[in-house]
């Protein structure tokens, strides 16, 4: 079986590096809408959030039941699903820490960029296997096309 596969726009995938640098140093979060389709998704639009946390923003992000229900009603205006989250790593790499795994839920996409001294580096991801024991790679395919609602 091939790895997941995440299909974005380069205008999305900009959204979520400029949040991160906007955000700078400390996490941004927002949901990715679009479609699950048969082994890819395709992220069709993002809804950027304020990170909840605040008493180590740094290095963690929340989200509110509040939160979730305002993602889940605009995927449901535009027709699409919500298919993951999307949070930077202030200083750090790309990649999905303990604490991401322990509040993380299985299915969904999460889309994690590195942002070292303000400036966007890697952007990575990773799905929650169903066991929660650890994350997989999704692979990001980006693109110049833009998609219709």
């Amino acid at each position: 079986m091939s790895a997941p596969l995440l299909k974005i726009r380069e205008e999305l995938a900009a959204q979520i590096r400029a949040h991160g640098v906007e955000t700078y140093p400390y996490e941004c979060c927002g949901a990715i809408l679009g479609r699950d389709g048969d082994g890819s998704r395709e992220v069709i639009a993002l809804l950027a959030l304020a990170n909840r946390r605040d008493d180590s923003p740094r290095n963690r992000f929340e989200v509110t039941p509040g939160d979730v229900q305002l993602a889940e009603k605009t995927a449901r205006e535009k027709n699409i699903e919500l298919i993951g989250w999307y949070h930077s790593h202030p200083d750090a790499p790309a990649r999905p820490s303990e604490f991401d795994r322990e509040h993380a839920w299985p299915w969904y996409s999460y889309i994690i960029v590195s942002v070292q001294s303000g400036q966007p580096r890697d952007m990575n991801s990773w799905r929650l296997r169903d066991d929660r024991s650890a994350y997989d790679s999704e692979a990001i395919e980006s693109s110049a096309h833009s998609a219709s609602i």
